[in-house]
């Protein structure tokens, strides 16, 4: 079992040596033009509009206000004042 896993470990490690070896020599060549040809299309369909677009309403739901409703904010405008002086 000793002799075993450093068998192992090496056997490893030289394939990944190897994998990175052939990985190095691939080249990627793309295209730099391509020319298409619109007329030899052949699009089926019907050319005419549809006369009534409709449009299903959607449910608005209103929410709640979680902030409490106050008529007039008279003592944070005095403090505010009085922080300026």
């Amino acid at each position: 079992m000793k002799v075993l896993a450093p068998l192992f470990i090496l056997l490893m490690a030289f394939t990944s040596v190897r994998a990175q070896e052939s990985k190095k020599n691939i080249v990627y060549r793309y295209k730099k033009y391509e020319k298409f040809d619109f007329e030899d299309l052949v699009i089926e369909g019907e050319t005419g509009s549809p006369g009534d677009l409709s449009i299903a309403p959607r449910y608005q739901r209103k929410f709640k206000n979680k902030l409490p409703y106050r008529k007039n904010f008279n003592s944070e405008i005095r403090t505010g004042v009085e922080r300026v002086r």
